[in-house]
Order: structure tokens, then sequence, then C-alpha cells
């Protein structure tokens, strides 16, 4: 894995496993997209803390954000007209970086990355299989109304799996969802995600 990686920052939280549909149109970008077609290589997605998606003169020094993100893997790229992509993109595994500097163009590189173990394949359990169902339920009417929402095939026996996809549906601030991220244990991630459904009324005890 590598050690350095460029950075995407977003408004946005990436989960392993998840779909990320962009709209890319900055010279960085665009730019960083194109060299990872011709590298065949991922860019990492990070959430802003601060400062806006489109870059602004002299706005380097006020942008920050997370430590911790998601491995981000092109998965389409439709050239819309000229200057502008519209790229998919699944997330990946999990990473932290030291320090990251702005680049030519104001994109940003990562550093000293250190990669974040992927979760092991743990059923959800009798307590959290509420959770589980429920989204299995879920499902057909929100991939007919978004046929790209998943990225991959459904794994509701996947407790890791499960609770990134809630992270993504739920209402929940951009600050939590980070904190859902940077858990380690897909049960606990789960845990959290079930206490929230069981008080929202989504789901029964």
């Amino acid at each position: 894995m590598p050690q350095s990686l460029p950075l995407f920052p977003l408004q946005a939280v990436l989960f392993p496993g998840g779909a990320l549909s962009l709209k890319v149109f900055e010279a960085r970008y665009l730019d960083l997209i194109g060299r990872c077609l011709r590298e065949n290589s991922p860019f990492g997605v990070v959430c802003l803390t601060q400062g806006t998606e489109v870059r602004l003169p002299g706005q380097d020094e006020g942008v920050r954000f997370e430590d911790l993100g998601t491995l981000a893997l092109l998965r389409d790229v439709d050239a819309e007209r000229p200057g502008l992509l519209r790229i998919r993109c699944e997330g990946g595994r999990r990473f932290r970086f030291g320090r990251a500097s702005a680049q030519t163009l104001g994109l940003w590189q990562a550093e000293d990355i250190q990669w974040l173990p992927e979760d092991p394949p743990l059923p959800p359990g009798a307590a959290l299989q509420g959770a589980a169902d429920a989204l299995t339920r879920a499902l057909p009417a929100i991939t007919a109304r978004d046929p790209h929402w998943l990225a991959g095939a459904a794994r509701p026996d996947d407790a890791g799996w499960v609770a990134h996809r809630w992270c993504e549906l739920l209402p929940i601030s951009l600050q939590a969802r980070q904190r859902l991220l940077a858990l380690d244990d897909p049960l606990a991630r789960l845990q959290v995600v079930h206490a929230f459904l069981l008080q929202q009324g989504l789901i029964s005890a």
C-alpha cells in the first residue's frame, strides 16, 4: 500500500464499500483523475472541517480536514463535456496520515500513511439483527430510487457492511459519521447505529 496519497477533501464521509458520485471541474482534480486513470491508482477522501470544497484564491491556509479518511477506487468516468467529468468511486480501506501539504494547483498530498485494519466479516448477532433486517427491507426502495447507491453486492450478514450503509442513510452530522468511521470494531459501530434506530422508532426491541 502507498505511503503517500493525493487527497480529495469533501463535505462528506466515504465509508468502505460505499458509492460516491462526483462532478469534477476544477483543474487540480481533473489532473488528479487523469493521473489516476493513467496509473490505475486511487486517491483518498477526507472530510472537510473548515473551508469549502471549491478552491478560492489564497484559501489553502484556511482549509482543515480530518486525518482519517477512506481510499476511493475509480469505478466509472464520464467526460460529460470538455472540462467536466462525472465519476463514480467505491470506498476502499481506511487510513490515517501524519501530514498533508498543498501541491501544484492546490492539490493536497498526504504523507506517512497508516493503513487501518479492514473489518473482519462478523455476523450482526441476535441482539443487532434488527438493524440488518430493517436495511434488507429498505434496500429495494433505495436502489429503485438510486441504482448506483450500492457499490457492490448486498451483505446483510456482515455487521460492518450493515453499519456502513446505515451510516450513509441516517440523518446524522458529518462529525457523527466521522466518529463512526473511526471505530475499528464493526460490532461497536453497529451497536451505535442499532441504538439510534431504536431511539428513532425505526426498529423495535
